[in-house]
Parts: C-alpha cells; sequence; structure tokens
C-alpha cells in the first residue's frame, strides 16, 4: 500500500480520497473545510495540518480543486508546496483545468526534479463515491502506469491522452459534449411532455433508438424517471451549474487557440449562462431541463 497526501476535499475529492483510505493506503488529507477533513478521519486519514503537511514522506500526491488559480497557487505560488514534496513521489493532479495551466504545473513542477501528470476525471460524484471514475491522462507513459496504483482504486478506466495537458484537452472535449447532450435530452423530453407524452414511456422508446444517450439511460434530467439521481432530489447534490459553465469557458478558450469550430459548444455555454444567472448555479447541470419548461 502507498502513502498518500491528499488535497482538496470537496463533492468530488472526499470520495475519491475516502476510497483511497478503503483500499488500505495510508492517506494524509488537508483541506479549509474542517467538516470534509473530520469525515476522512472518522474513516482512518491523518489530518495534516497544512497542504505542506499532507505531502511529506509521500509515494503519491493527488490534487482536487477547483480552477487554474487554486491549482497553480497551490503547487507553484508563493507558499507553493513543491520543495516540500519527496523527489521520489509523483503529483497526480485530478482538477479539471485549462491545457496551458496542466502545462506550466508540468513545467514548474518537473523544473523541481518531481514527476507530474494531469489526470482529470469523468463519472461525477456518482462515479467518486462508487469508484467507478475514468481517470483522462497526460504526461509520460511510465508516470501514468505508475499512478495506476492509486487511480484504480478511485475508478476503473485509466486513459492515457497524450502529453502533458492533453488529458485538460481530452476532458473538456467530453465534458463539452456532455453539456450539448444534456441540453438536447431535456429539450426533447420537454417537447414531448409538452404534447402528452409520459417523460419515462418517451425515455424507453429513445434509449432503444437512435437518440440513446449516457443522459437518458444514466442521468436522466426528469424527475421521477430514475432513481438515485439528482433530478430526482430537486436537482441536489453531483455537478453544479456553475462548474460545467466553468468546463464550457475552458472548451471556447481551447477552441480559439486553434480557431476550431464549436457552434454547439458556444449554444451550450450560453443556455448554460442563463440557466445560472436565473438562480441554478448551485444546482446539478441536469436542472437545464427546468429551462425548457413552458
Amino acid at each position: 500500500m502507498a502513502r498518500v497526501g491528499f488535497i482538496g476535499l470537496g463533492n468530488m475529492g472526499g470520495p475519491m480520497a475516502l476510497n483511497l483510505v478503503k483500499a488500505g493506503h495510508d492517506v494524509q488529507v488537508f483541506d479549509l473545510s474542517p467538516t470534509a477533513l473530520e469525515t476522512l478521519a472518522q474513516a482512518g486519514a491523518t489530518v495534516a495540518a497544512s497542504a505542506a503537511d499532507a505531502v511529506a514522506n509521500v509515494d503519491f500526491v493527488v490534487s482536487m480543486l477547483p480552477a487554474d488559480k487554486h491549482v497553480i497557487g497551490l503547487y507553484l505560488g508563493e507558499q507553493g508546496i513543491v520543495d516540500a514534496i519527496p523527489k521520489s513521489a509523483l503529483v497526480i493532479d485530478s482538477s479539471t483545468i485549462s491545457a496551458e495551466a496542466a502545462r506550466e504545473l508540468a513545467a514548474g513542477i518537473t523544473a523541481q526534479g518531481r514527476r507530474f501528470i494531469d489526470a482529470p476525471v469523468s463519472g461525477g460524484v456518482g462515479g467518486a463515491k462508487a469508484g467507478t471514475l475514468t481517470f483522462i491522462c497526460g504526461g509520460e507513459a511510465a508516470d501514468i502506469e505508475e499512478a495506476r496504483t492509486v487511480l484504480e482504486n478511485m475508478g476503473k478506466n485509466v486513459f492515457k491522452a497524450g502529453a502533458h495537458g492533453a488529458g485538460q484537452v481530452a476532458k473538456i472535449c467530453n465534458n463539452m459534449l456532455l453539456a450539448v447532450l444534456m441540453a438536447g435530452t431535456s429539450e426533447a423530453l420537454q417537447l414531448g411532455r409538452a404534447h402528452g407524452l409520459d417523460a419515462k414511456v418517451l425515455s424507453d422508446i429513445m434509449l432503444q433508438s437512435s437518440g440513446r444517450n449516457w443522459t437518458l439511460e444514466v442521468y436522466n434530467p426528469c424527475p421521477g424517471v430514475l432513481e438515485g439521481v439528482p433530478s430526482s432530489n430537486d436537482y441536489n447534490g453531483g455537478f453544479l451549474v456553475d462548474l460545467m459553465l466553468k468546463d464550457l469557458g475552458l472548451a471556447q478558450s481551447t477552441a480559439a487557440t486553434s480557431a476550431s469550430a464549436t457552434p454547439m459548444g458556444d449554444m451550450a455555454a450560453k443556455l448554460f449562462a442563463e440557466h445560472s444567472e436565473a438562480g441554478f448555479g448551485s444546482k446539478d447541470f441536469s436542472s437545464i431541463f427546468r429551462k425548457f419548461e413552458k
């Protein structure tokens, strides 16, 4: 079993760290939330007094933070923790950030004699809790292979997308498509309901037809169609609208750097921005279903 320093115990990071503890790893955790730290402490993790303390004498460092500035600040800021990380350790950042930020991290961390991979995840809070996440990695093949020691206790799929930053590009492409699918699925279900169809029946029909997709089958946005998903819990939990909006912004900025045409992604970004402004920013992104109500 490995010694792991885990920083960032939010909706995703908390369950991920918990699965490492359950797998028998020696996990040292740090977060700004006392409640999150207490949950991990009760599970058997060691609570560190600081981020630097969390990475002392570890084999792996895993971070799961909200945005570019948080991750870069953690490692490379004025009080960055790179010097506190053992040179033998592998740094794994699972945050969803820009590819440029991931490359900046890689350059800064490797320049100081440490190894780094970007490993953003797909699978949502449910996948984090169940340990079924998909890790989309960018970096050296040998480092990604070594990372399986801990990644496979938090997920069921580990992909090498390419060099540093490639994991972020792949993740951003995935989430842009997910946003487009969720908006389109919501639009179609609301159209059917407006004409008297039962959403469960319509979902079953489309699941056996060419409109089948993940949002229909696993994360249906219509309340009452599926149990255990945010739409059946007043859109609480899950992946927040504002986080999806952040990822769509990353997708648009990434598209701009290559002059790529992403009209559907652009439309999805506008829809989710309007939805957030309407007061749904802290609800699950499947609540976009509400935007298409009559």
